[in-house]
């Protein structure tokens, strides 16, 4: 949902933006204003003296423009953290069957993930990220394919070894998986 997000405010942000300053370089390169431009010519100011203190008296004024101001401020924030928010998960809680519980790395379960795949007859590459939360990750896999390897039985493989061992050996009840398969580039063989 992020992702979606982070598209529509940079579109948006960017017609905007666009928009404006495009009609501010046409209004200066002589252009006559659009229907809806604030001012008349090229030489008007941004402000008048009158403009900047017309609100001014209006009991309403100052909480509005506060008001507004803090919402798009804790906005800004509320996208800047989740911009630097890390997205991978760096630890899973494992329990010991004792009732404690132990923590593993994310990466040493992602790299392990990664060289299970790896192994698999016929895939060329492989990488695992964890998401998720602690309690309940999951996992994206990416694997690159040989040219005479169905994908039907690479997916096979896949949960019935890597996911199987990843999720028996840090006993989690599940591992939710999403797995991307690609094949590799190869040319075009000659048949003579």
């Amino acid at each position: 949902m992020l992702g979606t997000v982070n598209r529509v405010l940079m579109a948006l942000a960017g017609l905007l933006l666009l928009t404006l300053g495009g009609s501010v370089l046409a209004v200066g390169l002589g252009a006559p204003p659009p229907s809806w431009w604030i001012h008349n010519g090229r030489h008007d100011v941004l402000l008048t003296p009158a403009e900047r203190t017309h609100w001014r008296d209006a009991g309403w004024w100052w909480p509005t423009v506060l008001g507004a101001l803090a919402v798009l401020f804790l906005l800004s924030l509320w996208w800047l953290t989740a911009q630097l928010r890390r997205r991978r998960l760096t630890e899973v809680v494992v329990d010991t069957g004792d009732g404690e519980s132990a923590l593993l790395r994310g990466r040493a379960l992602e790299t392990v993930l990664t060289a299970d795949a790896a192994h698999q007859e016929g895939v060329s590459h492989a990488q695992a990220v964890l998401r998720g939360t602690r309690t309940a990750p999951e996992v994206r896999v990416w694997l690159q394919l040989e040219p005479d390897v169905a994908p039907e039985a690479a997916l096979r493989d896949l949960t019935n070894q890597a996911l199987t061992h990843a999720r028996n050996s840090a006993a989690l009840p599940r591992l939710p998986a999403e797995v991307r398969l690609t094949s590799v580039k190869h040319r075009a063989e000659r048949v003579t």
